[in-house]
């Protein structure tokens, strides 16, 4: 039995299904935007479209009664004069058209191509998936809200007849500018009620689109589990890489240990490294530290590069439990680790002595 899917969505999901051209997008309010922007577009540049159509009658006329039609090719120059006044009648309108319903889209969706929707998919041709999403849930309140939308235009439509068929008839014997301004007056206060009524049902449309999209993409815990599992990598794949990082660290550290002006020692179970260079630091840091077998290879190097190793127990395990490598060493430890510092120059200034004597003596 399959989990029950409670849990939202996650980012890694959600950029999945918007991959597979899945979003939320109400087509109601894409064709509500697209509706009131032909009309408020038509108020607006209705004059201008108006002169370039009836410029474009009025030429047509003029090549008939100029007598141009009896010409050679006259069809094809009436039909491209025709044909450029019609679109520039028409396109500036047009494009608007296009322009905000492009933004409704965006501004739903955002910016998201895929060409994932275009591929072909032959577990559609079943004809048992196709009859699953004839009767699903979906469909069903899509017929319902397509039969809610017919009755109320149908009511609208028919409210307005009833009230603007008598002065309709009399606008016919009206002059023809006067008849035909008040006629569009008329039609065009029927257009915005249903373009209005269109916007309120397309609104409410996306709602419920966006309630729907949102739980079909919810996920069940396991799901959750599962994509935490596949981002993040398998667990025995992680520790892997995790132990490996910790031998290259260690490598690292060991290499470190040669530049070392000291090694504290407990003496045997702990070895901290400590580099000290004046110019450049604000405090002697540690470079390498171990226990056990680590705290042996780090004296040997030690002691194979002429390094003093000083034991000091106390500051030894404070300086491990305390002080991370390739960090300085905090103020608590100053004292004592300026006391070792102090006891590895006065060794070296005896050594460079003794040297120093041992060549000048004559053989």
């Amino acid at each position: 039995m399959a989990e029950e899917r409670t849990e939202e969505a996650t980012p890694h999901k959600r950029e999945k299904v918007r991959e597979e051209g899945r979003v939320c997008v109400s087509k109601d309010l894409n064709a509500a935007a697209a509706i009131i922007t032909a009309l408020l577009g038509l108020a607006l540049m209705g004059g201008m479209t108006w002169r370039t159509l009836t410029g474009m009658i009025q030429f047509m006329f003029r090549a008939i009664g100029d007598g141009a039609v009896l010409r050679d090719g006259w069809f094809a120059w009436v039909s491209w004069e025709a044909m450029k006044d019609y679109f520039a009648a028409w396109l500036p309108l047009g494009g608007l058209v296009v322009l905000f319903a492009t933004c409704t889209v965006i501004a739903q969706v955002g910016f998201a191509f895929t060409g994932e929707p275009f591929v072909p998919k032959f577990d559609r041709l079943n004809p048992f998936s196709g009859m699953k999403k004839i009767i699903s849930m979906r469909s069903m309140v899509e017929l319902l809200k397509g039969l809610l939308k017919s009755a109320i235009f149908a009511v609208m439509i028919y409210n307005a007849i009833k009230n603007y068929l008598p002065v309709s008839s009399k606008t016919m014997q009206m002059p023809l500018e006067i008849g035909s301004r008040q006629f569009w007056d008329m039609l065009w206060t029927l257009a915005m009620r249903l373009a209005l009524m269109l916007l309120v049902m397309a609104f409410a449309d996306y709602f419920y689109q966006k309630w729907d999209f949102e739980n079909s993409i919810k996920m069940s815990k396991k799901e959750i589990k599962d994509e935490y599992k596949q981002m993040e990598g398998d667990p025995q794949i992680k520790q892997k890489i995790r132990q490996k990082q910790r031998e290259l660290a260690k490598q690292r550290m060991m290499a470190d240990v040669p530049k070392a002006d000291v090694v504290i020692t407990n003496p045997t179970h702990i070895a901290v490294a400590l580099q000290y260079d004046r110019g450049v630091m604000g405090a002697p840091q540690l470079i390498a530290k171990g226990a056990d077998y680590l705290a042996q290879r780090i004296r040997e190097i030690a002691e194979a590069n002429l390094i003093p190793i000083i034991e000091n127990k106390p500051l030894a395990w404070a300086l491990y439990e305390n002080v991370e490598v390739g960090e300085e060493i905090p103020e608590d430890f100053y004292r004592g680790v300026a006391e070792v510092l102090a006891m590895v120059y006065r060794l070296k200034g005896k050594a460079s002595q003794a040297s120093t004597a041992q060549n000048s003596t004559p053989h």
